[in-house]
């Protein structure tokens, strides 16, 4: 029995065909190496199958570490399933490592009888060393436990280009594309996309884009031709919903939320942002859409842009400025103004580990607080956070809404998990997509009261020059109504309770919060941000244990939804996940005066599923 492939003929069915729900694959390499095409590219070919996929780049913390090293190391996860799944998995299936300090950086996660894909050409004295290594784990029995393949996959490469007129340097660069086909084969995935891909992206280099299909090739055949495997598999399609679906990361589901925003408001979308990693794709993206009425400024500096974005609001456009962590330090004055002057202003903090610099490309939940109070005086304003890369999309729409209706600053918390993390997205129907309605305030007879009040307590938006709505604007106290300077006591403080009543008010609005679960039980789990997939999938695996355990998963921080406390109140313990030191944990206890216990990880890296269920395991067996 043979089967057909586009680049390949008779291929014989002697190796055993094996069926599987879902499959985690890492690939890790060099930063140079091409990890992160590489799946990307695997990504979208189980994408075109049919499978629910996702996935989490893992990028080096420096720009340019030294080639061989543990921190130059970058790495790529995906998972692929036929089930509807929530996380890019726990342990390897297959890991494929194109250096020592590859395997040694990843090879703790991979399962015990896992298959280990080594290019065996980089195992020499000299990267051994530059891994750390005291001996060569290939001859040793340090590998004993997994299924080793061991392929001189430089070699392989060049040799396969050895007639395409491309140098040896460039040809070494295509042994990630090797790579792929062998993995390719191994799980019965179709070249097709990926030959077109390379077509497109190299068609003004035709050396260039003739050896990665070259290289491509090689790999699927020689997984054939050496019997590198015993086996091989496949993963059906999974049963997801009709519709028209795409791979999406969070930072181009903010990217398009926000020209949707624009769309379903009217109003043109002005966007203020310096480049600061991991939110500068945001930047990057709307950039590309003109059409659309997308107005983007690079600014000298975080200060700047936020000054520049708070002037589009003071105009009448949507206005957003985007950042990290350290960019938010130097945005508080800023967002400070904004809020005295009450202008919708939306900030997107995409998160990454601190304090200072910390570590660019990694992952952290640890600006809650400083979103919350990182701001001279009283100070309040919404605060929201996604829960996928798909939810990014819907929840920015939500934070203009909010922004232009209650006349505020708000403060949407991404993160880098989010930001670089994929999954199927359904394509919605701008028509399905709900209004943000706009008002202008308009001259009238009366003289103008730039804060009065609405019933919702948000002052009008009067654009600048329109006929009798001159006002004075800044960062000083306003008067009640008339928004002149005022160092009045009582004024200020009717202000600063004014300013605070109209946040608290936002929570009429917002849905009831929902359990993942039972509405009473034994154990609470709290989650917010990107840990939504790992704690949903870790709740669901104890719950079909048979323990008494239901997640809450908080979209809005701040205001909270209301019924939270009785939802709480209805669980022996409330136990909250969060990557940090117990900051939404906080929040909850000094709000709600409730005994909640924390869970917390701070190492750069998202929880596992199997990690955080050992540490919820004490809270249901007490």
């Amino acid at each position: 029995m043979t089967y057909t492939d586009k680049f390949t003929s008779k291929i014989p069915l002697t190796v055993k065909r094996i069926a599987l729900e879902t499959v985690v694959i890492h690939f890790a390499g060099d930063s140079g190496d091409g990890m992160q095409l590489a799946g990307m590219q695997f990504t979208q070919s189980c994408a075109t199958l049919g499978n629910d996929v996702r996935t989490y780049p893992d990028f080096p913390a420096e720009i340019r570490a030294p080639q061989g090293t543990l921190p130059g190391v970058s790495g790529f996860q995906l998972s692929f399933s036929e089930l509807h799944i929530h996380t890019p998995g726990d342990k390897y299936d297959v890991l494929i490592a194109m250096n020592p300090a590859a395997l040694k950086a990843s090879l703790k996660n991979l399962k015990s009888g896992g298959i280990l894909i080594i290019d065996e050409d980089k195992f020499t004295e000299k990267d051994l060393k530059k891994a750390n290594f005291t001996d060569n784990p290939l001859t040793s029995e340090s590998l004993s436990e997994f299924r080793v393949v061991r392929l001189p996959m430089t070699s392989l490469t060049l040799k396969a280009l050895e007639e395409i007129d491309i140098s040896r340097s460039s040809a070494r660069k295509c042994k990630n594309m090797f790579a792929l086909g062998v993995v390719y084969w191994l799980y019965h995935r179709n070249l097709e996309d990926t030959k077109t891909w390379i077509e497109e992206r190299f068609k003004e280099a035709q050396a260039i884009k003739e050896a990665n299909i070259v290289a491509l090739r090689s790999g699927y055949h020689y997984a054939i031709t050496a019997e590198l495997f015993a086996e091989h598999y496949t993963v059906k399609a999974a049963k997801l919903a009709s519709g028209e679906y795409r791979q999406i990361t969070g930072n181009q589901a903010l990217a398009w939320g926000c020209i949707a925003a624009a769309h379903q408001s009217g109003l043109p979308l002005v966007v203020c942002g310096y480049p600061i990693t991991p939110a500068s794709d945001i930047l990057h993206l709307l950039a590309k859409y003109l059409q659309f009425g997308v107005k983007t400024f690079q600014a000298e500096d975080e200060i700047a842009a936020i000054g520049a974005a708070i002037g589009a609001a003071f105009g009448g456009a949507l206005a957003l400025t985007t950042t990290s962590g350290p960019g938010m330090d130097l945005k508080s004055e800023a967002l400070g103004l904004a809020v005295m002057t009450e202008l919708p202003l939306v900030v997107v903090d995409v998160q990454r580990a601190g304090p200072s610099t910390g570590m660019p490309t990694k992952v952290e939940q640890s600006d809650l607080l400083l979103s919350m109070f990182g701001r001279h005086g009283e100070c309040p304003l919404p605060v929201l956070a996604p829960s996928t890369p798909g939810d990014c999309f819907y929840l920015i729409l939500e934070a203009f809404r909010i922004a232009t209706t209650y006349m505020t600053p708000v403060i949407v918390l991404s993160d880098a998990y989010l930001a670089n993390s994929a999954e199927p997205w359904k394509i919605p129907d701008i028509g399905t997509l709900s209004e943000i309605p706009i008002q202008f305030h308009q001259s009238t007879n009366d003289a103008f009261l730039p804060y009065a009040r609405k019933d919702n307590l948000a002052r009008p938006w009067a654009v600048p020059g329109t006929k009798g709505l001159t006002h004075r604007i800044g960062g000083l106290e306003k008067e009640h109504e008339t928004g002149n300077i005022s160092y009045d006591p009582e004024n200020h403080e009717k202000m600063v309770g004014m300013r605070a009543a109209k946040i608290a008010k936002i929570a009429q609005t917002l849905p009831a919060p929902t359990i993942i679960g039972d509405k009473f039980g034994k154990v609470l789990v709290i989650s917010w941000g990107g840990t939504y997939g790992t704690t949903r999938a870790a709740i669901e695996q104890l719950q079909a244990k048979g323990y008494s355990i239901s997640g809450l998963h908080l979209r809005y921080l701040n205001p909270f939804q209301e019924g939270l406390l009785e939802l709480m109140q209805a669980f022996e313990q409330v136990v909250v996940a969060e990557l940090n030191c117990g900051q939404l944990c906080h929040l909850l206890r000094s709000r709600y005066l409730i005994d909640a216990k924390a869970i917390n990880k701070v190492q750069g890296k998202p929880f596992n599923i199997s990690e955080l269920q050992e540490r919820l395991m004490p809270f249901l067996e007490n």
